[in-house]
């Protein structure tokens, strides 16, 4: 775990699929591993201490060979309309560029409230996985577009203490149909 200096843990074995053992972990996270088995999706796990942001998953996205994307979750400004914003980790947010793109008000950071009562999540741990426990779809995904050049995708399976690694095409083919989600292409420069 995080030490005074914040150095973190990782487990720098590769795991093919769900822990063998479930004990000591979170239903959100059994239930995404039980989504990637119900679809047939092969993917590999590293485990590791609280990731809080994505600069820490620097280690990860060298020992996975992949980046992990960042996962923003927004709101516009009266906190009607939500979105969750996957972009590649070393990209800035541009919330202009976006919040044209899209036609809404100005976005900025959703509180953490309606992100774990919507996506059952918590800050830290915020992922496209997480749509899977949003039954109400009260939360609009958008993509840049960048993120489909990659042949994987990386993200946390809605606890940040693991990181998963599979194709991109099965994101797309599998996974965002099986959630029943809508997207929306942007471009961040």
């Amino acid at each position: 775990m995080a030490d005074q200096n914040d150095s973190f843990y990782i487990d720098k074995t590769l795991y093919s699929g769900r822990p063998l053992n479930s004990s000591g972990r979170l239903p959100k996270e059994l239930r995404t591993y039980d989504l990637l088995d119900d679809l047939n999706i092969s993917f590999v796990r590293l485990d590791h201490s609280p990731l809080p942001t994505i600069e820490a998953c620097q280690e990860v996205d060298s020992i996975l060979e992949t980046n992990v994307c960042k996962n923003l979750f927004l709101c516009n400004a009266q906190k009607t309309n939500f979105y969750l914003l996957l972009l590649p980790g070393n990209k800035k947010f541009r919330t202009a560029v976006v919040s044209k793109q899209i036609g809404t008000a100005r976005l900025s950071f959703a509180e953490p409230e309606f992100m774990e009562e919507f996506l059952d999540i918590t800050p830290g741990s915020v992922s496209v996985l997480g749509l899977m426990n949003d039954k109400e779809k009260r939360v609009h995904l958008l993509i840049d577009r960048e993120v489909l050049d990659h042949e994987y995708f990386a993200c946390h399976p809605c606890i940040n203490t693991s990181s998963l690694k599979f194709k991109t095409s099965d994101l797309f083919d599998k996974i965002i149909p099986a959630m029943s989600c809508r997207y929306t292409l942007v471009d961040l420069p």
